[in-house]
């Protein structure tokens, strides 16, 4: 039987970590080691009956090769080998392997040895050397020949060092290497004991053999290493290099489920800890709404310094559209698309041990959107018998749904009318007290059918009675119509801006306001009357921007009325305006 020893790794560097089938790797740019790279090599124990002829037809898939083995290892008799030697078999002879790109987001480029870099798309085939730069909120998913499947996360920097075969038809032999970034790969099981997988950094090695597992490379250069399923054996560079064969001497320390550990920047390797629990999402809404931003609050968990979490469209998170570290429980993103989703999110230690995952679906509906408040105004007094709660208009939008009820969350209705033609709602006969009122959008599906986007937070007035009117001959000094106010729902720190153009005027070729808003209000007291779209874009304190928001219309009028509420008009029927 012949029994391979592990690669023969020159460079110095902290530690060596025999893990398997869910790696997550983050790594920074480090300085280059001292001593020059060689070639890989796999390190044969010499078994009874060995032959040089033999070990080219096992590991290479030529038994016409045994020469080149003879030359690298110095063997007076090619047929006699010394059971318990070792014999080098250089990894450059074996059958080359290529991997395929299953998914790509973004700007993700590849450049073969000797080739100049350009894009790739699902499907391109990368062959051995190639090295993948994913730029800013860019991800790419490569599947090697063995299923193992490789998700390189954004400002990444990889190359496939080595994609071989163990002789004709034996197992896949991989090496990839990072310069910059983070790589989470999934290996499927296998049966093969001989099967290879490694994930290197100037600093560690990840041998890879059928576990479920996460390792970090951190900026200071320290490794972490923590293992959900099966077990991981860890060792440190310091006392693998020093000669060939070392590894199998070295001390090891092996990490059971649900444990983890962290190899120091001279390679000292710490001893197994338990792993922080998984973060609590029972409190994450089912259904997220937010067409600005991708926003999703969890609280901290006891211990954890820092969460880490990814969005994906797959459960098995090979479709990873969002990406982030957190320093609490406030995870942001730019928003996505309606769809259904994926989390998964870790609590890291104090030592930057991940921790185990939690993993929550979760849906983005965000169209049609909802409509702006307009009035009343948050928190506002309504007079009884006559109020009438309005919102703007939204392009495109069938219907609109307006909801008004005693309690914030609208355990029961006093009012759901559901296909309203115009956003508004004139609240009748609604006796005096404190309410709450939201709004949503819907549209028309082609089989009659409504479909409606998320509700507006609920905010809240009161309805009081009102005090006596005026005569029906005194003209009001004070008219809503000339003056717009609108209100929106935000998040503490944000601010927006806001667009203001014609109603004819779609696209918004020709603003006629553009203002930036500390608050989320806006007042124009000053407009000619007439029909106008605004559109309003958020400023997360984060330093995240959204899109513009669909466009609202909004009405001006001419100010001037009789106390019935009718316009006053000229002898010609001219509306007369403001002086």
């Amino acid at each position: 039987m012949i029994t391979p020893l592990p690669f023969r790794m020159p460079s110095s560097a902290a530690a060596l970590l025999c893990l398997a089938a869910t790696t997550a790797v983050s790594a920074q740019p480090v300085a280059a080691p001292s001593t020059p790279r060689q070639g890989d090599e796999i390190a044969h124990s010499v078994k009874e009956g060995d032959t040089l002829e033999g070990l080219a037809r096992s590991y290479l898939a030529n038994p016409r090769q045994w020469p080149l083995l003879q030359a690298r290892n110095k063997v007076a008799d090619p047929k006699r080998l010394q059971p318990g030697s070792l014999i080098f078999i250089p990894v450059r002879l074996q059958p080359s392997e290529s991997a395929t790109v299953q998914f790509v987001q973004g700007e993700v480029t590849a450049q073969a040895r000797g080739g100049t870099a350009a894009p790739i798309a699902t499907g391109s085939k990368l062959e051995e050397g190639t090295e993948l730069k994913v730029g800013p909120e860019s991800f790419v998913a490569v599947q090697l020949a063995d299923g193992t499947v490789v998700r390189v996360q954004a400002q990444s920097e990889l190359q496939l060092r080595q994609l071989r075969r163990r002789g004709r038809a034996g197992s896949v032999q991989s090496v990839l290497e990072m310069h910059k970034g983070g790589v989470e790969s999934t290996v499927p099981p296998s049966t093969e004991p001989l099967r290879r997988m490694e994930i290197r950094t100037p600093l560690a090695v990840t041998s890879v053999r059928g576990t479920q597992f996460s390792v970090a490379l951190a900026e200071s250069g320290q490794t972490t290493a923590s293992v959900e399923h099966g077990s991981v054996a860890v060792q440190s560079r310091r006392d693998t290099d020093s000669e060939p064969g070392a590894a199998l001497k070295a001390p090891t320390a092996l990490l059971a489920p649900g444990q983890g550990l962290a190899v120091a920047t001279d390679g000292t390797v710490g001893a197994p800890r338990p792993l922080l629990p998984a973060p609590d999402t029972s409190g994450m809404p089912a259904t997220l709404g937010d067409a600005g931003l991708l926003a999703i609050d969890l609280p901290m968990a006891s211990g954890a310094t820092r969460y880490v979490a990814q969005v994906a469209q797959d459960p098995e998170f090979t479709q990873v559209l969002r990406h982030g570290s957190f320093s609490d429980g406030r995870l942001r993103w730019k928003a996505l698309d309606d769809g259904r989703y994926y989390l998964a999110v870790r609590a890291l230690d104090d030592a930057g041990i991940a921790g185990l995952p939690a993993v929550q679906p979760f849906i983005v509906k965000t169209r049609p959107v909802a409509p702006l408040y307009q009035h009343p105004a948050p928190g506002a007094v309504v007079p009884s018998g006559a109020a009438e709660l309005r919102c703007t208009e939204v392009p495109g939008v069938r219907w609109y749904r307006v909801q008004v009820s005693a309690d914030a969350q609208f355990t029961q209705p006093l009012r759901d009318e559901q296909r309203l033609a115009e956003c508004r709602l004139p609240l009748g006969a609604l006796p005096a007290g404190s309410y709450f009122w939201r709004i949503a959008s819907l549209l028309a599906l082609p089989d009659g059918q409504a479909d409606q986007g998320p509700f507006a937070p609920p905010q809240p007035f009161t309805v009081a009675d009102r005090p006596t009117a005026l005569s029906l001959q005194a003209l009001q000094a004070e008219d809503g119509d000339p003056t717009v106010r609108l209100h929106w729902p935000a998040q503490a720190s944000q601010r927006f801006r806001l667009q203001r153009t014609e109603a004819t005027d779609l696209d918004f070729a020709k603003v006629g306001e553009d203002t930036v808003l500390d608050a989320p209000i806006w007042t124009a007291s000053n407009l000619p009357a007439g029909e106008y779209l605004v559109r309003i874009k958020v400023l997360d304190a984060s330093g995240l921007e959204s899109d513009f928001s669909p466009p609202r219309k909004i009405r001006v009028g001419t100010g001037i009325r009789t106390g019935a509420g009718l316009p006053v008009s000229t002898s010609s029927g001219t509306p007369v305006g403001r002086p």
